[in-house]
């Protein structure tokens, strides 16, 4: 059983509201893991706030769906990786690439798997990357930027699977306050 309450835009304390609506509106639903988050305002606007500065990365979006992969298989989100499972669909990943991603499991890209290798280094590490690690990050192409940019990533996803799993946001009844389908 949940201490949480996942709200409605009516619900939700005052300062989320805004918050909310604007997210309904986006999507056209109300996620669960927002309307969970909204008992925080502060929460749900740090997490969408670091989810829209990593959005604006040198990052690919590929390349951060292999961070937020990296993040929700390690944290053990399924919300988050299925979530995630529909934007690999958007993107036009290839299945394999999906179902590597979604199982934790080395990636058919050597390039993306580097990158899935530097996230987890990042994350085992607590951000102390072996020097080691880092060089193999660099090596596959990426700049030092970009290992600033997975810090960003590992940064948002931790606060969304950790929120996810605090609050036991829903697979399923569906992932939407309100809708009668699942987002996933």
């Amino acid at each position: 059983m949940s201490v949480f309450t996942a709200h409605t835009a009516e619900t939700a304390p005052a300062a989320a509201r805004p918050t909310v609506e604007a997210v309904s509106r986006r999507f056209g639903f109300l996620p669960a893991p927002v309307a969970l988050m909204a008992d925080s305002p502060e929460l749900l606007a740090g997490f969408l706030t670091a989810n829209a500065g990593f959005d604006q990365t040198a990052l690919e979006p590929i390349e951060r769906e292999v961070v937020a992969f990296a993040v929700a298989t390690t944290n053990g989100c399924p919300i988050t990786v299925a979530l995630h499972t529909g934007t690999l669909t958007r993107l036009d990943a290839s299945t394999e690439l999906s179902n590597a991603l979604r199982a934790g499991t080395e990636l058919p890209e050597v390039r993306l798997e580097a990158l899935r290798q530097f996230t987890l280094a990042v994350l085992d590490h607590r951000g102390a990357v072996p020097d080691e690690a880092l060089e193999a990050f660099l090596a596959a192409g990426y700049q030092p930027r970009h290992a600033l940019d997975v810090v960003l990533g590992v940064g948002t996803y931790t606060i969304s699977t950790f929120a996810n799993r605090l609050t036991r946001a829903p697979l399923d009844p569906p992932l939407a306050v309100g809708a009668g389908t699942s987002a996933a």
